[in-house]
């Protein structure tokens, strides 16, 4: 759909306007901050502007479509839709709904049906007219302006939409879905453990969009890793810096091969297990050098033998720190969707090399005191070390 005289978008943002005043005002100003980072590292020329429940993102009609795109990309937006601006009147408003109409009543966009909807902000003091006013009268505009179209007030294929406030009104046509959540920043941090696969980068994603920036942690495994499973890690976390551009996404790049040949040699059905708890007790360490306040893994329950639920609870409790599994009752199809939404599904689709260290008869039911019994007694402080010797990669 074309908007004519589209120069501004108009952005709406999601859980931040359950939140009290004060902490709506902190939250919107955030967003703000967010959106122009985005908006600055994709080279848009845009101005962001924040007003009360509504950010306005105003740049040239030739980026308007590149600004839209970059709003709906930030953490805490719901939607973003590109708009024209005109006087907040009826008559200049339903000139509008009728020139957008006419410019997309010949390219088959808006459908066969189509509906006007309108807000108005404020009393009738300050518009001598409703919302169902500007309805009827943009319909009948609309409608004169379209090819045989069809009025549908319950499912219409095009939505002829506008937001009149106090000093101007909003003409729009579409709502591009945002992320949705919170914005960036708004919460503590939390360590997230990546692996190259598919699930840990989206989970990851799934903590950011609530508004906890993360800290990467990758396990470097030695010869049961490898240079393009360390490269798949690492590209999907660029990936997830895009959504962040204004946040500090560095690896911390964790040597492990030691342990994993260690794990090989001495650990038995409980391998995977003790393994788990041994990179829990490294983020835990990463999370208390960074003032991190969890750690989140894309385990989900059940996908595999270390991910059973009793498992879960064994390897849970190598570390104090709460551990976030967003993708916890999510089945593998879901989650694949999800990673191929947010653009890490190519650069995750590789065996993670913890697959070549799996017992052939795997422990599915330990508890507490299997696990600790088939841990090697000094593997708590192997973790300590390897979490010391991190080596920081620039993403």
């Amino acid at each position: 759909m074309r908007q004519p005289g589209a120069d501004t978008v108009l952005v709406r943002h999601a859980d931040v306007g359950v939140k009290s005043g004060k902490v709506q005002t902190e939250m919107e100003r955030r967003l703000r901050d967010n959106i122009e980072a985005i908006v600055r590292d994709r080279g848009i020329d845009a101005t962001v502007e924040r007003r009360w429940s509504r950010i306005l993102l105003h740049a040239d009609p030739d980026e308007i479509d590149a600004a839209t795109d970059a709003a709906a990309d930030t953490f805490g937006v719901r939607s973003a839709s590109p708009a024209a601006i005109v006087p907040p009147e009826k008559g200049p408003i339903v000139d509008a709904l009728a020139r957008t109409a006419d410019a997309n009543a010949n390219a088959d966009a808006v459908g066969d049906t189509f509906a006007v909807r309108a807000r108005r902000a404020g009393n009738a003091d300050a518009h001598p007219f409703t919302s169902e006013d500007l309805e009827r009268e943009g319909g009948a505009a609309v409608f004169d302006a379209l090819d045989d179209p069809e009025v549908d007030l319950t499912s219409p294929d095009t939505t002829f939409s506008v937001e009149c406030r106090k000093d101007e009104a909003f003409v729009y046509t579409h709502e591009r879905s945002g992320p949705g959540g919170l914005p960036l920043g708004s919460q503590a941090s939390v360590v997230a453990l990546v692996s190259g696969g598919i699930d840990s980068p989206v989970a990851a994603w799934e903590v950011m969009k609530r508004g906890a920036p993360i800290v990467p942690v990758y396990l470097e495994l030695g010869d049961y890793g490898g240079s393009d499973h360390e490269a798949r890690a690492m590209e999907t976390v660029r990936r997830l810096a895009d959504y962040a551009p204004n946040f500090d996404m560095n690896v911390r790049k964790i040597p492990a091969g030691e342990v994993m040949d260690l794990l090989a040699e001495e650990v038995g059905p409980a391998r995977m297990l003790v393994y788990r708890r041994f990179m829990y007790r490294v983020a835990e360490h990463v999370a208390r050098e960074t003032n991190s306040s969890g750690i989140v893994t894309g385990e989900a329950i059940g996908q595999k033998s270390s991910q059973t639920a009793r498992n879960l609870g064994a390897t849970s409790q190598a570390t104090d720190l709460p551990i976030h599994r967003p993708l916890l009752t999510m089945d593998k199809s879901q989650i694949t969707e999800r990673a191929r939404a947010i653009g890490t599904f190519r650069d995750s689709t590789i065996p993670a090399g913890c697959n070549r260290i799996a017992p052939d008869y795997p422990e599915t039911n330990a508890t507490l005191e299997i696990a600790e019994n088939a841990e090697p007694d000094d593997l708590m402080a192997r973790a300590e070390d390897a979490a010391r010797n991190a080596t920081v990669v620039d993403i």
